[in-house]
């Protein structure tokens, strides 16, 4: 079966550059790759299509060769494809060499030199109040990453320079070396695994194929996001090598300690100190939420460490559901600072407790003492 036209597969004009060529074939590839379709039969010769045309239009000799000689000009020159003898082993290669790295797929062998790769994923800390976290926001970050040098467009020579077939490895990147029964395989020592040679390097990029710059980027945050929570940015890590789709950002949210609230998971709680009075009276408090103050009813009597529980005062969770609870516990606060009139007034209130029933007033104290002398006298021979 004859093949199709190169420029036809990838939907470019037969003038297309360089650039051109990278688009087209990174929206296809990813397009009809196997693993994006596993229910289409017909995705991997697609995806073999598009990587055949890909290899031999990225490649100046190859593709100035078929420009000339059409398929028979290319045929059977160890582009990975080959001819009409091309069989599963072959797609096989293909398969694992160039997307192995994009998908994380294995099989195959080494990717090749001038394969395309997906750039790595970033990750950025990002540190954000209780309130912010538990409202939602929006916030600028400043992220250094990678990109593809817009003046060689990643291929590493200067605009006007071309690139030669490394005269060291042959364009395979890599070199065999052997001595007696051992065989070592290496990386190129001219190319250094590029399996070309660039004569005239890009000034900008150095012939890195990509320069470091720092972008600002607006992120949104979602209501109720908590520790250990990831935003993810999609494409927005480093450029791809070769044409290969660029990796994401993480965004991995951490929230600073709150001078009032502790959170836990969709709660809140805080501790609320009242004086003795209130404690022993009764009384009504204000107490502080995330969205303005609240009134609390204290019954008299009230114990410290008491736990009252106002609900639907917490978190909603950043996954739905409905909003968790504020906890706000009870400590009853000593009074210091006490002048003269006030310690004779809180000695008459304790003689007052002395001379009544003091186990009605103090269970909890009274109880405790019983314990204790019960105890001793159990311990007695």
């Amino acid at each position: 079966m004859s093949k199709r036209d190169y420029y036809e597969v990838l939907g470019v004009e037969k003038g297309a550059d360089q650039k051109q060529i990278k688009q087209a074939y990174r929206r296809l590839a990813q397009k009809f790759h196997p693993d994006r379709n596993p229910d289409d039969n017909t995705s991997a010769e697609k995806f073999r299509e598009v990587s055949e045309a890909y290899e031999v239009l990225s490649d100046g000799e190859k593709r100035a060769a078929y420009d000339q000689f059409g398929h028979a000009g290319v045929d059977g020159q160890g582009g990975g494809f080959g001819g009409a003898g091309a069989g599963a082993g072959d797609f096989s290669d293909i398969f694992g060499d160039v997307f192995g790295d994009i998908f994380g797929g294995g099989g195959g062998r080494r990717r090749g030199p001038n394969a395309p790769a997906r750039g790595s994923d970033l990750r950025y800390n990002l540190e954000l109040d209780l309130e912010s976290a538990v409202a939602g926001t929006t916030v600028d970050i400043r992220v250094p990453r990678h990109i593809e040098c817009d003046r060689c467009d990643g291929g590493g020579a200067e605009p006007g320079s071309s690139k030669d077939t490394c005269p060291t490895c042959h364009g395979h990147g890599q070199v065999r070396m052997q001595q007696g029964f051992f065989a070592v395989q290496q990386t190129c020592p001219t190319c250094h695994g590029s399996g070309q040679h660039i004569k005239v390097p890009c000034h900008k990029c150095n012939s890195e194929g990509r320069v470091r710059e720092t972008r600002t980027l607006s992120v949104k945050i979602p209501p109720g996001v908590d520790t250990g929570d990831r935003i993810r940015l999609n494409s927005e890590g480093e450029s791809g090598v070769n044409g290969g789709p660029a990796g994401d950002l993480y965004v991995q949210v951490s929230i600073k300690p709150h001078h009032i609230f502790q959170r836990d998971g969709k709660h809140l709680q805080c501790e609320v100190p009242i004086n003795f009075v209130d404690a022993a009276l009764g009384g009504e408090l204000e107490v502080p939420t995330l969205n303005g103050r609240v009134k609390l009813k204290i019954p008299p009597e009230t114990q410290t460490g008491k736990l009252f529980r106002l609900r639907g005062k917490g978190v909603k969770p950043v996954r739905g559901g409905v909003a968790g609870d504020l906890l706000c516990k009870v400590v009853v606060e000593t009074p210091v600072k006490l002048n003269d009139e006030q310690r004779d007034l809180l000695r008459q209130l304790q003689e007052s407790f002395d001379g009544s029933n003091s186990h009605s007033h103090s269970p909890k104290k009274s109880g405790f003492f019983d314990s204790v002398k019960s105890f001793f006298e159990d311990m007695k021979p």
